[in-house]
């Protein structure tokens, strides 16, 4: 298992998990995701992450109720990706059209669109591994949002390669793809207020 902290991660085993290993695990209080067989535990998250998710949580629930385009979910929700793949994005919109993903206790296939929102503790698998994952699978749009940077990166998968579509720094507004007329101004969604 590994740890997902700050301080160097490592390795506990290298047993190889299944979605019905991770099922199976006893209710310790921990989240933990599955990443291409490997159990990964998640710190919870610090003060600024959480403002920071409130604040496009609030922004995104805002304009799904007023256009009825689909429904947002945050972590933590498990995402199956695969029987080695569960992962609890910060942030994931599926679309009406696509609503049969959801069941009663996750989202089984590929959201339509996810947020990471970049802490210490996470920045390398939202940057790296789940990236990775996030692309093979196909996920149309990926945003990561680095609250120490004043950034979002909005990624659009185009033949299972993400391809930077917008960076926005500091101040500006970050447009989404797939929920047409969705975006945020940067300063927002940002502020520590």
């Amino acid at each position: 298992m590994k740890i997902k902290e700050p301080a160097a991660s490592y390795v506990i085993h290298r047993k190889k998990y299944t979605y019905q290993d991770y099922l199976d695990l006893p209710d310790d209080g921990n989240r933990y995701e599955l990443i291409n067989g490997e159990l990964v535990m998640t710190p919870a998250p610090n003060t600024i992450h959480q403002t920071v998710t409130n604040n496009f949580e609030d922004s995104l629930r805002s304009f799904l109720r007023k256009n009825k385009m689909g429904k947002m979910f945050h972590a933590p929700y498990d995402v199956v990706l695969s029987k080695k793949n569960v992962v609890q994005p910060d942030i994931l919109y599926v679309s009406a059209e696509r609503s049969g993903i959801i069941t009663e206790s996750n989202v089984a296939g590929v959201p339509d669109l996810i947020i990471e929102i970049l802490s210490p503790g996470t920045a390398y698998y939202d940057l790296l591994e789940k990236k990775e994952i996030y692309e093979q699978f196909g996920v149309p749009e990926y945003w990561i949002v680095d609250p120490k940077k004043l950034r979002i990166d909005v990624y659009q998968n185009v033949g299972q390669r993400f391809e930077l579509n917008q960076r926005v720094e500091s101040e500006g507004i970050a447009k989404s793809i797939v929920i047409k007329g969705f975006e945020v101004k940067i300063e927002n969604i940002f502020s520590l207020e």
